[in-house]
């Protein structure tokens, strides 16, 4: 059987998985017999490695093969590594743990419907992510307090270019063999990733040669920055970097725990080349809400990005991404409420593809008989490892819940969430390891505002959650005693494009099959839907709000003075009301559903301030007359012409100005030029006027003529 033009191969593991081969075609192909029969191995990986070999010299050339197995993965890409140059491409899913082994998967409920889904997952072509190279040399620094510093520098300095730094008053003592630099100072701060660290530092000293029972130090402290590859910080304070665990290149495990540490070198000694990790935001700029003109607007990527990658670029009114930093937790595309930033694994519009693909093929493979399906996201990390757990030592997964492997969790967003229910899915589950704890924030807020919708609408409540349950056995109860829901559309629609697109879609096929057809879905402040209330009577039609506004919700009118607003368009940004000078814009989150949403409505509008000399109109009348009533006892306008030359277009507002200056480019009087004989005469009626004084007051004058009598 071919999918996508990929032969599939599905081996039951010596009998232990309930597959049904021609209800298995069937599904996968949606009814359509041309990818051709289904024939399931029992034992491919072994006694049957024979058939796998013959059908891999069948797909030279061709699309590739589509393994139903990942545990045998590195023998069968063995196998295909003897073949040579003409060996096809080979990719792998588990239906093994993911469904065929599940209580709910027995002779005569074969977990068909969810094979197929997973199948028709794996054998899509997606894009790949662009990636960013990052070089290492090797050059570590070893920060530490005590002879731990000295210990773990010496078992990598074979292997790295070491240095150590060791807190003022570490009191170490002096090592027989000096076999790295050692030197003592304070680090204030530090920034950078794997190949591009740097660390400031205070206090800086050279370790002394003559040291006896404590190490000592030469020198003045002095102050500098330290340029390396790799941190291994063994102070045991506060991390250099917030979330830690995310920056390529740091590693600050606890010093008393020496297992930790031999890891952490473990590691440490293979940061040695040239390393790619991908570029895991697409950041469109021109989609920003951050700022405009300088004033802030919105900052929840800032706001909720664990590793500090994102800030605030105050130049260019946008934010500044760094790929290198970014760990791909994927939360700033999650909360981003206009799209700017995008997660790219998988690229482009993949992630929506794999969604629908999932579903559909789930609920087209058993119909009606199907239970509602339940998505569970997770990881290829702590999820994976807890659905093994779950097939291996327990009940598996229940027949109806889909496992769906993302990077990170956290780049679950509204997006994901509408679109899921929209494709039919009756809950969505996210599973959540330690590791994510403390990245839970964005998730949560996004699974509240998607609740939130889906009640307007008539769907109830708790249709998402956050599972955090590390225990399988609590896992496997909490899977098995969910009650069922009210279903939800099974809508047909492609994901294509950025945020608000998708998720502009997913609401209309929500909204056309809802319970409750609303006008209007009142939201928590926060939310990226919404409208603007404006003070009609406050507003001058200044348009700052217009210019102000990232995706182009607030506009204006070329020909005449007007604001119109779009509500679809807007995301709450808040950029209008901060620029807005009258302060009369208010925010409203809220989800609209009528047509007059979707196309701009005019909010006001004025006639035109004709000019006083010219009649032509230049500005909104009652942006005229109020910048007259407030400047009218101003004293820069006491003179002539006074407020009159605000009533003026720009052109006559000149001509108005040199009308009343007779010599308007007329400079002050040119001063007369000074000569010597000016000095003279000065300086001689400068003595004249001493003598005089003297003579008064009775004091011969000197025979110098200076004054001065003796």
């Amino acid at each position: 059987m071919k999918l996508n033009g990929k032969e599939v191969l599905v081996c039951n593991c010596e009998g232990t998985m309930t597959i049904d081969g021609k209800a298995l075609a069937k599904a996968c192909q949606g009814g359509d017999k041309k990818g051709g029969e289904l024939n399931v191995a029992s034992h491919l990986c072994r006694t049957q490695i024979e058939e796998f070999q013959r059908l891999a010299g069948q797909e030279s050339g061709g699309s590739g093969l589509l393994v139903a197995c990942t545990q045998e993965a590195p023998l069968f890409l063995e196998t295909l590594e003897e073949m040579g140059e003409n060996a096809p491409a080979a990719q792998f899913v588990n239906i093994r743990e993911k469904a065929g082994w599940s209580r709910d998967a027995t002779k005569k409920t074969p977990a068909t419907a969810k094979m197929a889904a997973l199948l028709a997952e794996a054998a899509l072509d997606l894009e790949a992510a662009t990636s960013v190279t990052m070089i290492s040399g090797g050059v570590l620094l070893v920060l530490g307090n005590d002879d731990r510093a000295l210990e773990a520098a010496k078992k990598v300095a074979s292997r790295l270019d070491v240095t150590v730094i060791l807190e003022p008053g570490s009191g170490v003592q002096p090592p027989a063999s000096m076999e790295v630099p050692v030197f003592t100072g304070r680090v204030t701060q530090a920034e950078g990733h794997l190949g591009q660290f740097q660390v400031t530092i205070e206090a800086f000293q050279a370790a002394s040669a003559s040291s006896r029972e404590t190490l000592n130090f030469d020198g003045a402290g002095k102050s500098g920055a330290s340029v390396c590859d790799l941190i291994l910080d063994l102070r045991g304070g506060a991390p250099l970097f917030t979330a830690p665990e995310k920056r390529d290149g740091y590693f600050n495990p606890d010093p008393g725990n020496p297992a930790l540490i031999g890891d952490a070198l473990l590691q440490l000694t293979d940061m040695v080349g040239e390393f790619e990790k991908p570029r895991y935001i697409d950041y469109d700029e021109s989609l920003c809400a951050h700022a405009s003109a300088g004033i802030t607007g919105c900052t929840r990527c800032i706001d909720n990005c664990p590793a500090g990658a994102i800030t605030p670029d105050t130049v260019n009114d946008r934010v500044a991404y760094d790929p290198y930093i970014c760990a791909g937790c994927g939360t700033c595309a999650s909360v981003c409420p206009t799209g700017a930033a995008k997660y790219t694994l998988p690229a482009g519009d993949g992630l929506y593809q794999r969604l629908r693909t999932v579903l559909r093929t789930y609920l087209a493979a058993d119909g009606k008989k199907a239970k509602a399906p339940r998505v569970l996201v997770h990881d290829q990390g702590f999820g994976s490892d807890m659905i093994d757990a779950l097939a291996r030592n327990g009940g598996g997964l229940p027949a109806n819940v889909l496992p769906f492997a993302l990077n990170q969790v956290t780049q679950v967003g509204l997006d994901f969430l509408l679109s899921a229910s929209a494709y039919g899915a009756e809950r969505v589950l996210v599973l959540v390891g330690s590791a994510q704890a403390d990245d839970k924030a964005g998730l949560e807020s996004e699974m509240a505002l998607a609740e939130a919708v889906l009640d307007g609408l008539g769907y109830g409540r708790e249709r998402f959650a956050i599972v955090d349950d590390t225990d399988p056995a609590a896992l496997e109860d909490r899977l098995y005693g969910l009650d069922a829901l009210a279903p939800l559309p099974n809508a047909d629609f492609l994901g294509l494009g950025r945020k608000r697109s998708v998720m502009s879609l997913a609401l209309a096929e929500l909204y056309k099959a809802a319970p409750d057809k609303v006008d209007e879905i009142t939201l928590p402040e926060g939310a990226p839907f919404g409208a603007v209330e404006v003070d009609v009577e406050g507003c001058t039609l200044c348009l700052a709000c217009v210019g102000a506004c990232p995706t182009g919700a607030l506009k204006d009118n070329e020909d005449k003075p007007r604001l119109s607003f779009a509500e679809e368009a807007c995301v709450q940004c808040g950029l209008c009301g901060n620029t807005c000078p009258e302060k009369v814009i208010t925010l409203v989150p809220r989800l609209s559903f009528l047509e007059a949403a979707r196309a701009h409505q005019v909010i006001k509008e004025d006639e035109p301030f004709e000019c006083i000399r010219c009649s032509k109109p230049f500005g909104a009348k009652s942006t005229i007359e109020t910048m007259v009533k407030k400047l009218e006892g101003h004293a820069m306008f006491q003179e002539k012409g006074g407020t009159e030359r605000l009533k003026m277009c720009d052109e006559c507002r000149v001509f108005a100005l040199a009308e009343e200056d007779e010599h308007p480019f007329a400079g002050a009087a040119r001063p007369k030029p000074r000569t010597t004989d000016d000095y003279l005469r000065e300086r001689e009626e400068l003595r004249q006027m001493a003598a005089k004084d003297m003579k008064e007051k009775g004091l011969a004058p000197s025979e110098d003529g200076d004054g001065d009598g003796g």
